[in-house]
């Protein structure tokens, strides 16, 4: 099997019948609320092992969602989570239990990052012919359709699979830094088509945006990104039937805009991204949950800390915060340290606020 099923994630999900709220519905697939990030970390063996080691004990816990991007650690974060996979019958698991996935729109290195870095860029995405100049945007991000079948391929490789369950369109934002929206718009189009086609072929399930500022900055800003005109886009690309399915975008108890600022409309009406995604049909799934370590660098004011009862440490109350958003599906942490690792999945055990909690907790929403 390909790609992971409704039928399989929702008997992954069985297995762990003690962990409160802990399980929801993307596109049909049952995934946990807790997924891996992959983004941080050294190209170095060290953490490729840290990294492969993380996969395994999620996967062991009742972590069945995992994110990665071709270009996290120059390939090898792809490559760790394939070593992972490697080992899952050891496991006791099935492939299609898992939720795989990735992103394309970075022009990655290979392994490590070179000494003159831009003139592996050039030689290898520009020189070889795979993609005109002019669509790298910033020498550094690229959304042709030729371009993303390379690095989908590249990806399947690296983690040694047949499909991705999830293919990101990674920040395509950053194209409007220097494109018109006319053109910004023409370039979606023709990469969705590409998504559509990709989801033909069965190389992928779906596809969506992983976004960081597009779907949080106001309509009157240049980087804006609407959802209702990229569901648009998608229906001009695929059709009624498109697989547009998933955003991913930061939340985090310093970066709240999601919850509580207006940034899309759909129709007349002013909305925020979870709300706009919840009428459009689209599931949610949050990065940035810790800032980095931003979030930690004080001690949470007690108003933040009361309303997550049984949790001991901040890092625990923060991403409860997100997983206890309305409208959020999963929360992504980078969990390679063994001891964090650790800390992030106790908080399984806790069931994550409900609505009227998490209103009483943190204010009404818009």
């Amino acid at each position: 099997m390909r790609l992971a099923t409704p039928a399989s994630t929702a008997a992954y999900a069985a297995r762990y019948p003690n962990l409160p709220g802990h399980f929801r519905l993307l596109d049909g697939l049952t995934v946990s609320s807790l997924g891996l990030g992959t983004y941080l970390g050294q190209s170095t063996e060290q953490d490729d092992v840290r990294c492969r080691n993380a996969v395994l004990t999620c996967l062991q816990a009742g972590v069945n969602l995992i994110d990665t991007a071709i270009n996290y650690r120059a390939q090898r974060a792809e490559r760790s989570i394939g070593e992972a996979l490697l080992q899952l019958h050891r496991l006791g698991m099935e492939r299609q239990e898992v939720v795989l996935c990735t992103k394309a729109g970075y022009l990655p290195f290979d392994g490590t990052v070179p000494r003159d870095a831009e003139a592996y860029l050039r030689r290898t995405y520009i020189d070889s012919g795979l993609v005109p100049r002019e669509a790298i945007v910033g020498g550094c991000h690229c959304l042709h359709p030729d371009y993303l079948r390379d690095q989908l391929q590249r990806s399947l490789r690296n983690a040694r699979i047949a499909a991705w369950d999830v293919f990101y369109l990674h920040n395509p934002e950053t194209q409007l830094d220097e494109v018109s929206r006319q053109e910004f718009e023409r370039r979606m189009v023709a990469a969705f088509a590409l998504c559509e086609q990709l989801c033909s072929e069965g190389l992928i399930g779906r596809y969506g945006c992983a976004t960081w500022s597009g779907l949080l900055r106001p309509p009157t800003e240049q980087g804006h990104l609407s959802l209702e005109r990229l569901c648009a886009l998608a229906r001009e690309a695929g059709g009624a039937g498109h697989r547009f399915r998933v955003v991913q975008l930061p939340l985090s108890l310093a970066l709240d805009e999601a919850l509580f600022r207006p940034t899309q409309r759909v129709g007349l009406k002013e909305r925020t991204v979870l709300q706009a995604a919840a009428e459009l049909g689209l599931s949610v799934i949050c990065s940035g949950p810790l800032l980095q370590g931003k979030v930690l660098r004080r001690p949470l004011p007690e108003r933040l800390r009361r309303p997550f009862v049984g949790l001991r440490r901040d890092s625990q109350r923060a991403l409860q915060f997100v997983r206890s958003a309305p409208g959020v599906v999963a929360v992504l942490c980078g969990m390679k340290d063994p001891a964090h690792l650790q800390e992030n999945l106790e908080i399984l055990a806790t069931a994550p606020l409900g609505p009227e909690e998490f209103v009483a907790a943190f204010g009404p929403l818009p």
